[in-house]
């Protein structure tokens, strides 16, 4: 296997690439409007789904700014969805984690991928045990399933929530378990990295992919961009029109892809995540994964 570290943009924009085939396909803009923020295009829609890293934070510290701007969303009637792929904690974690930051988020205002694979997992398994690869604090009383931290014992199938505990060690294990039986791998966190404050994290999508690779297995996806977290994002706007629905995240080929496929104008951010720095021209034309709207920050 090769785990060549990815610390920058490039490396995890070639990765994206390279696994652009497990991906849904979209339609895309003929081109890119350039905007401020939300609140100059805020009249064209009545509703944000919003990412989270890199959009309303970036580590633990909120993006400056960010928070008067939904206020500001919010006084003019706009309804407000967080859509993360952020899979390490509860719901309840969550919206206690996005209160401290100083949004003002409701928890039916928040959908995490960790939800939307909870919810359809025994579509997956209907029956079995799942070893999970996750944060050592996380516990899965909100997952409606027989889910343990993953040591090596016996279980039939493996659900990734987190990476931090994940390395070329414990990934050569879950693939030599995978090798003996073949059993289901869960995905509830698809991105490949993660903007930090001193950088890119590798989530857990990028060891999915790695096992995709080496086992020639089809791992199940929950999260953006795949419709799945999007329909669940959906059923809390009712009654809106998908193109008066605004999709802003900073990642191409999770938020921009999977908001065109709901059919949802998409919003690029450009200088707090992934593409920090970097002049996002090149990278839209090399993918075609064309936003409708671009901007430095919300």
């Amino acid at each position: 296997m090769s785990y060549k570290e990815i610390w920058d943009t490039q490396d995890a924009f070639d990765r994206y690439e390279a696994i652009r085939h497990r991906m849904p396909r979209a339609a895309f803009p003929s081109g890119t409007t350039q905007c401020s923020g939300l609140l100059e295009i805020a009249d064209m829609f009545d509703a944000f789904v919003l990412d989270s890293f890199g959009v309303l934070n970036v580590g633990e510290a909120a993006i400056p700014g960010a928070v008067a701007c939904l206020e500001q969303l919010r006084a003019r009637g706009k309804h407000l969805i967080v859509l993360t792929n952020a899979a390490s904690y509860t719901r309840e974690t969550a919206v206690r984690r996005y209160r401290a930051l100083g949004f003002d988020f409701a928890p039916d205002e928040v959908v995490s991928s960790r939800d939307v694979a909870a919810s359809r997992l025994k579509e997956v398994l209907p029956v079995g045990s799942w070893g999970a690869i996750a944060a050592p604090e996380d516990r899965f009383m909100d997952i409606p399933a027989k889910v343990e931290h993953w040591s090596g014992q016996e279980v039939d199938g493996f659900l990734f929530l987190s990476s931090a505990t994940l390395d070329a060690d414990l990934l050569a294990s879950i693939s030599t378990a995978i090798r003996h039986r073949k059993r289901p791998v869960v995905v509830a966190n698809p991105d490949l990295v993660a903007p930090r404050e001193t950088g890119l994290s590798k989530e857990p999508g990028y060891y999915a992919h790695q096992l995709a690779d080496d086992l020639t297995i089809a791992p199940v996806y929950f999260g953006k961009p795949y419709t799945n977290a999007f329909e669940d994002a959906k059923s809390r706007l009712t009654g809106i029109h998908p193109q008066r629905i605004a999709m802003v995240g900073d990642t191409l080929h999770t938020d921009i892809l999977g908001g065109a496929v709901a059919g949802f104008k998409t919003v690029l951010v450009r200088d707090h995540g992934l593409f920090a720095g970097h002049a996002t021209e090149t990278f839209i034309s090399r993918s075609g994964i064309v936003p409708d709207f671009s901007c430095a920050g919300i």
